[in-house]
């Protein structure tokens, strides 16, 4: 959100999940290269609304009016993204080095042509029919020319990272599918953040006869144009596009050489086709040019006479085509694939919405994409020659999610919203470093800074992809933490030039908290040691004069600046757990580096702070805040912002005896991180419960709120925070009676680790279904502006669920699921490899299989769930090699531990049986 600038007593049982909630074993097939057939499961699917009950389905799929919300962004991470519409068009043009909403060339379209023997042919704009509404000052206007004819209908299904539309229209004698995508691998970042995305068109001849059928994409240069010069009709603005035929693609190279080189519109756009086959290609480098709208009659008088293109005019406009046209066998299919790839190597902070120090805010910090290309032709033929290997690993990725036996939302929830990564709300500066607005403006970002308070909910780069993760470490406990520990909860770019001077306390100790996960999942102690001492004063900066716990009990007593934009003051849940767990973090690291008296001293606050909290700040249902009282000139330095209480001895915009949402965060992202209880488990459970009591509105008809609106009606979710006996404050904090995704998704996952599996689905079921194409975008969840980046908190319902954790330094592998492990399958990630593990119960035991699909996997280790009996047998091997272990029981686990480090690698499988003596009677 915007600033000025802008384990004691855990139960060991683990509750059985209704079999009515668990879903995900039969998920619909993915059809094409992943097998299966998703026709016919279209045909069956309905599309739920956002108030109806029932269970989401994965993959999702959408028809009619849920089409019209639609935009599934398609690019690299940190590359900018097209975004592919509900109805098949192209969408929201965000690849100019900065949010770019409702952009697009005036003509950008792909193009349909049929004919079989003897009969006419049919031409169709290969998009479904236009949904309302229809009004404007031109009524629809001429761009993308509306009136030509289009495909009747058609179905979305959407797994990211691929999106399936399957046109239907009776009059047509083919049937005619797309799959579009970019590469998107975990563990891969690079190769996740090509400027690229793939169009792959299937076209079928259901009939006994052969026919033609051609694929013609039109695509405007879209370099340099500007919107404000009104309508050039006959020309190109100087913009040209050059046909290039390479070793594995063609297709045209779209320029303006009228742009300065430093411009951050200038760079290239490259429209090309692979794998013609015996296919015939076609193109026009332009357009005729003539006046009023008649280059685009030109153009289809040319396209729907025969399926090709030419021959070109000597003046052309520039609306660049490229075609391909194939002959069909009865019965037989040919694919069209065409790439768009683009290169903009100068972003600007000015041009993106990034705040600068002053004098530097049209620097040019690049884009890391752009080190590793010339141009956008490069990219193409980059992506072509490796596109088997690439799309194979997205592939795989796909269907490991798939083959989760996760309930439908939370695969939904958990895959749709790592399209963040892709959307303008992240980049890579040309250094390599990850940077990450909150979310996007229509023409900036909002919120700059890779914002502490907001990026620390998120788990999913962490477990996906871990360089990035580390470069945002790196970063904070580089130049952004002061000699003194102060961090600043946003960085400036250029980099390492000027503070931003502010320290967020939620921020900061998250930020902590994220180390710990990030070095337990590599294991990187080297790593650690050398981002250490810069931890160590981060963590410490709390104790300073005037700080957050000036005097080291354990307690944030002072001004907090926190992620509802203003200071807490006076001891809090929000900020005061986040501590707790920074504590524990900083306590382990300590150890792994050899620093036992700060571990000791970290340890021993936390004990104090632990303790104090339970004690006076649950209230019996919920923890609360005490708000206090502070002179301004007792403050620190750095730690008001100023968007809060100007005055902090009677302060405003407090939480007071509020019950909020995420006043239990720390203890989430602990569970993640592996830390254990910060509190009293009893009392985590009754403040989860407080929260599905107070904060849970199934029907939003009688909420008040006078704040941003983000659900409504009747539609069910979490609010910020409730004040269920009276007790508002006059003046409550920002944002009390919103709701945003990303909180409800800390909340609920947090059930889903404390054994309320049924309260943590539900709450994740009903943010999905708000998200249903027809009322919001699916792959969108906005908070301070589009593609949220805490809603990426979603991902750690994966791990929640699946119960797999991992701690690197130790080798230690936990495949515990909470749900179903008598037949359970989950995709598992740590910063080394990734696959999937399947746990079963039997009579005769527990069988478990731990396979790597990337990378390679250490471990010492394994711990699994079995019966509770004395361990008779057991057996560990890796394919038909056995493994010298030992066994032990740890209550309701089984605990393999190896001999020798083994290190599983790439294709590798892990087996494990065991059995016991009750279980074999």
């Amino acid at each position: 959100m915007k600033t000025p600038e802008k384990r004691n007593g855990r139960k060991k049982g683990r509750r059985r999940f209704l079999k009515t909630v668990s879903l995900g074993a039969g998920a619909t097939a993915w059809l094409g290269r992943a097998g299966g057939n998703l026709a016919a499961a279209v045909e069956q699917a309905t599309v739920q609304s956002s108030t109806s009950p029932g269970q989401i389905e994965y993959p999702r799929i959408f028809r009619g009016r849920q089409l019209r919300m639609i935009a599934f962004p398609l690019g690299g991470i940190g590359t900018g993204s097209i975004s592919l519409g509900g109805r098949g068009q192209l969408r929201d043009w965000e690849i100019f080095n900065r949010p770019d909403k409702g952009n697009s060339p005036q003509y950008a379209f792909p193009s349909l042509w049929t004919e079989r023997p003897n009969q006419g042919p049919i031409a169709r704009v290969l998009e479904a029919r236009i949904l309302p509404p229809y009004e404007g000052p031109t009524g629809l206007g001429f761009a993308n020319a509306p009136g030509l004819p289009r495909v009747d209908s058609c179905t979305f299904t959407g797994e990211f990272p691929v999106a399936r539309i399957d046109f239907e229209d009776s009059n047509l004698p083919v049937k005619v599918s797309l799959e579009a995508f970019s590469p998107f691998i975990p563990l891969n970042a690079d190769d996740s953040g090509l400027p690229a995305l793939v169009l792959r068109y299937q076209i079928s001849n259901p009939t006994s006869s052969k026919l033609k059928a051609s694929i013609g994409f039109s695509i405007e240069n879209p370099i340099g144009e500007s919107r404000n010069k009104g309508v050039d009709f006959t020309g190109s603005y100087g913009r040209t596009n050059e046909f290039r035929k390479g070793s594995e693609v063609q297709g045209l190279l779209m320029r303006n050489p009228f742009l300065p080189a430093t411009e951050p519109l200038a760079g290239s756009f490259a429209l090309s086709i692979l794998g013609t086959g015996a296919g015939k290609v076609s193109y026009l480098r332009g357009w005729p040019s003539a006046r009023w709208w008649e280059s685009a009659l030109l153009f289809w008088d040319d396209f729907s006479a025969d399926g090709e293109l030419g021959p070109e005019s000597a003046v052309r406009t520039a609306v660049g085509s490229l075609c391909l046209l194939h002959e069909i066998p009865g019965g037989d299919k040919r694919e069209y694939t065409f790439l768009l790839t683009w290169h903009f190597p100068n972003r600007t902070a000015a041009r993106c919405g990034w705040s600068a120090p002053k004098g530097h805010e049209q620097d040019v910090i690049g884009n890391f994409y752009s080190t590793r290309f010339r141009d956008a032709s490069e990219v193409a033929e980059y992506v072509a020659s490796n596109l088997t290997k690439l799309e194979a690993g997205m592939r795989q990725f796909v269907s490991a999610i798939r083959e989760t036996t996760l309930s439908g939302a939370v695969k939904d929830a958990a895959m749709s919203n790592l399209s963040t990564l892709r959307s303008p709300t992240c980049f890579r500066t040309s250094d390599g470093h990850f940077h990450g607005f909150e979310g996007c403006n229509d023409k900036e970002g909002c919120c700059f800074g890779s914002c502490t308070h907001v990026w620390n909910y998120e788990a999913a780069t962490a477990h996906l992809f871990p360089t990035l993760s580390r470069s945002l470490r790196e970063q904070q406990f580089g130049f952004s933490t002061d000699k003194d520990g102060r961090m600043d909860f946003r960085l400036l770019l250029p980099a390492e030039i000027e503070h931003w001077g502010y320290a967020a306390a939620d921020g900061q100790m998250g930020v902590v908290m994220k180390l710990y996960l990030d070095w337990r999942l590599s294991g990187d102690t080297a790593w650690l040691r050398r981002l250490w001492p810069s931890a160590e004063r981060a963590l410490e900066f709390a104790w300073i004069a005037g700080g957050w716990d000036a005097n080291r009990d354990g307690v944030m007593e002072g001004v907090q600046h926190n992620t509802y934009d203003v200071e807490f003051v006076g001891p809090n849940p929000l900020c005061g757990i986040w501590y707790l767990g920074a504590l524990r973090a900083g306590e382990e690291m300590a150890r792994a580096v050899g620093d036992r008296d700060a571990a000791e001293q970290y340890r021993k606050v936390f004990s104090e702070g632990s303790k104090w909290i339970d004690a006076y700040l649950f209230n019996g249902e919920f923890y609360v805040q005490k708000v206090g009282a502070i002179r301004k000139e007792d403050i620190a330095r750095g730690l008001q912002v100023g968007m809060g209480t100007g005055d902090t001895e009677h302060p405003t915009f407090q939480l007071g005896d509020g019950c909020l949402v995420d006043q239990l965060v720390g203890q989430y992202f602990a569970e993640i991180a592996g830390l254990g209880l910060l509190l009293n488990a009893d009392h985590i459970r009754a403040t989860l419960n407080s929260i599905y009591k107070y904060n849970y509105k199934r029907s939003l008809n009688d909420h008040e709120s006078v704040q941003r609106i983000f659900a409504l009606n009747d539609e069910a979710a979490l609010v910020i925070c409730d004040y269920p006996h009276g007790k508002r404050p006059q003046v409550p904090f920002p944002y009390f009676a919103e709701v945003m995704t990303g909180f409800e998704y800390s909340a609920a996952i947090l059930m889903l680790y404390m054994d309320m599996i049924p309260q943590g689905i539900e709450l994740i079921e009903n943010i999905r279904r708000r998200y249903d194409g027809e009322k919001r975008n699916p792959w969108d969840e906005a908070e301070c502006g589009y593609h949220y980046a805490r809603a990426m908190a979603s991902w750690a319902s994966i791990p929640a669920l699946s119960g797999f954790r991992y701690h690197g330094a130790e080798g230690s592998v936990v495949v515990e699921p909470r749900i179903n492990p008598e037949k359970f399958a989950a995709f598992w990630s740590t910063a080394t490899a990734w696959g999937t593990f399947s746990h079963a119960i039997k009579r005769e035991g527990t069988s478990v299989t731990i396979s790597v699909v990337h990378g390679e996997l250490a471990c010492r280790s394994v711990s699994v769930i079995s019966v509770r009996a004395e361990v008779e047998n057991s057996s560990a091997r890796v394919g038909n090699s056995q493994l010298a272990h030992a066994v032990r029981r740890d209550g309701r686990k089984v605990i393999f531990a190896f001999t020798q480090q083994v290190t599983l690698k790439e294709g590798d499988k892990l087996f494990l049986e065991v059995s016991s003596r009750s279980s074999r009677e």
